[in-house]
């Protein structure tokens, strides 16, 4: 396909992978984190840690929107079905994401209907669009929005709450999850447990791509001046990646530290300026939230702002959330955080498989354990042992 095939080509994957040879200096250890979970997924599926040289690794990074979300919140959705009796409307990969208890939405979803149930329904939708309609063709019914997402996912929920405003619907409401990328690099960087591995620091970040085409490169500068860490917005794509990867060494080998926009096809020093407003209009900042492998962040999520209080499901059903611990065999947070592989957790592969996830890593396309065992990358030496890449085809 024109535009795709090209950052796929295998010739211009090697010379890529050439340059980055050239580049890296021998005896130095380059450490770069892949922010998102879109390039986590491309590393593994084009087998670009096999055309690294061995001095240049890359570390999963929180970048996969249901991975970060803790239990406690699939717990609120949940409750919302069972107690409650709303149709809650829900992403696909949210509903596998184990829950309290052995509980997930999708098995919640298998007693609903049953004698004695209060007559909720949990329902897969592929957009808040679709919610909404669910809304306006049952009247008589409470329905539900789980909106999870970094910023790319705001802007839609936004929309619709503002249609429902306009409609006057008085059934819909939506339980909000919308996290922001520029704060969890931030506690990435603060935190010395990921700071540094041994002697060898983080270097620098792949920035998302997708985030990037709303909110811009301008957030990045911060962490750029601040921390002296530089920053490459990337595309998805495989030669994306590899480009990124020669961005980063080059201003690692000049002492420089800036962000650089790799993905200037799509993404803007400013962004989606009319996608920010009406985020802005509709959300406001919540003091403080709780993310998977990261604990709690301050002003590191998103709320709807009291104007549009109606619409939020946390205040019409007077729902809070409960901290619930992760199944203590699994391994999401560290990995998440970037501080272990996939490879390193005990039941990866194992216990743990897309088919029987015990942790939210192995549930989403995006989750680093799921890129992992998809595409056959079951132990830690198959990243660094030289062998032959898919891109390189």
């Amino acid at each position: 396909m024109k535009y795709i095939d090209e950052f796929r080509d295998g010739e211009l994957a090697r010379g890529l992978a050439a340059a980055i040879e050239r580049a890296a200096r021998a005896r130095r250890e380059y450490r770069f984190m892949e922010f998102c979970g879109g390039h986590t997924h491309a590393i593994a599926r084009y087998g670009v840690s096999d055309l690294l040289p061995p001095g240049v690794r890359m570390i999963h990074g929180p970048g996969c929107p249901v991975c970060v979300l803790p239990i406690g919140r699939i717990d609120m959705a949940i409750r919302l079905a069972l107690e409650a009796g709303v149709i809650l409307c829900s992403y696909g990969d949210p509903l596998r994401v184990p829950a309290s208890h052995g509980q997930s939405l999708l098995r919640a979803k298998a007693t609903l209907g049953r004698p004695g149930s209060t007559g909720g329904e949990i329902r897969m939708v592929y957009s808040c669009a679709d919610a909404l309609t669910v809304a306006q063709q049952q009247p008589a019914r409470q329905v539900v929005f789980f909106a999870i997402g970094f910023e790319t996912t705001t802007p839609p929920t936004a929309v619709v709450i503002k249609q429902a405003q306009a409609l006057g619907l008085r059934n819909f409401s939506v339980l909000c999850c919308h996290v922001l990328t520029p704060s969890a690099i931030a506690s990435i960087l603060e935190s010395p447990e990921v700071r540094q591995w041994g002697s060898v620091p983080l270097d620098g970040f792949v920035g998302p791509a997708h985030v990037s085409t709303i909110i811009g490169t301008r957030p990045y500068e911060f962490f750029a001046e601040e921390y002296r860490k530089p920053v490459v917005i990337a595309g998805f794509e495989p030669l994306d990646v590899l480009q990124a990867i020669l961005m980063l060494i080059e201003q690692v080998n000049a002492g420089r530290a800036c962000v650089e926009n790799q993905f200037r096809r799509a993404v803007t020093r400013e962004g989606n300026l009319k996608a920010q407003q009406v985020v802005a209009e509709v959300f406001e900042l919540r003091r403080s939230f709780a993310w998977r492998g990261l604990g709690e962040l301050p002003y590191s999520a998103l709320r709807i702002r009291s104007n549009f209080a109606e619409f939020d499901a946390e205040r019409r059903f007077s729902i809070d959330y409960q901290a619930v611990p992760d199944h203590p065999a699994c391994e999401c947070g560290a990995i998440l955080r970037g501080v272990k592989r996939p490879a390193e957790c005990r039941i990866f592969g194992s216990v743990c498989t897309p088919e029987n996830p015990i942790g939210s890593c192995m549930v989403s396309a995006e989750g680093a354990c799921a890129a992992h065992y998809s595409y056959g990358r079951l132990s830690g030496q198959s990243l660094s042992q030289p062998r032959e890449s898919a891109v390189s085809r």
